[in-house]
């Protein structure tokens, strides 16, 4: 079986989950940025990671999930400051799904990421979002070290089910 996985990273966060579905897969496998990646044919499996953005995808993660064959199986990992299970990461996880048209969604991993501090900050000042600035603070610390096992486990998962 031959793998790739592929990530957008802006914090640092979703390549760690990237590194760690890498090291748990025990098969021919690649590990690349999403820019890096020129060609997307020939692979049994591809991990698509990226950091959740606005509820969402973002564009340069996008632009490769639709530009992976008809028929291809891809599992999905995202990083983000919600709380494991929380609306936002979901509605990314379905937004990445509805790219994902033609594709063999094998399955899909999420867990928490630390923010930039920065963001935070600026979010705390909008009423609208300032909710979710003080949820995203609880992210500090995080992918952790259970995060990064579970993660093996989720490519390991999904190469079984990929077979």
């Amino acid at each position: 079986m031959k793998v790739l996985v592929t990530y957008y990273t802006q914090t640092g966060n979703t390549e760690k989950i990237a590194r760690a579905i890498y090291d748990g897969l025990t098969v021919d496998k690649t590990i690349l940025p999403a820019a890096e990646v020129k060609n997307q044919n020939g692979y049994d499996l591809v991990f698509c990671g990226f950091p959740v953005q606005a509820h969402s995808v973002p564009a340069k993660m996008a632009e490769l999930i639709k530009g992976l064959p008809k028929g291809q199986k891809v599992a999905f990992f995202a990083t983000h400051g919600s709380l494991r299970g929380g609306q936002l990461p979901r509605q990314a996880f379905e937004s990445a799904e509805g790219l994902a048209i033609g594709l063999r969604i094998m399955g899909q991993f999420g867990c928490r990421g630390k923010v930039d501090p920065k963001v935070i900050d600026a979010l705390m000042k909008k009423p609208d979002h300032k909710v979710w600035a003080e949820e995203a603070r609880g992210a500090d610390g995080n992918p952790d070290a259970a995060d990064l096992k579970e993660a093996a486990e989720f490519a390991q998962a999904m190469v079984g089910k990929a077979y």
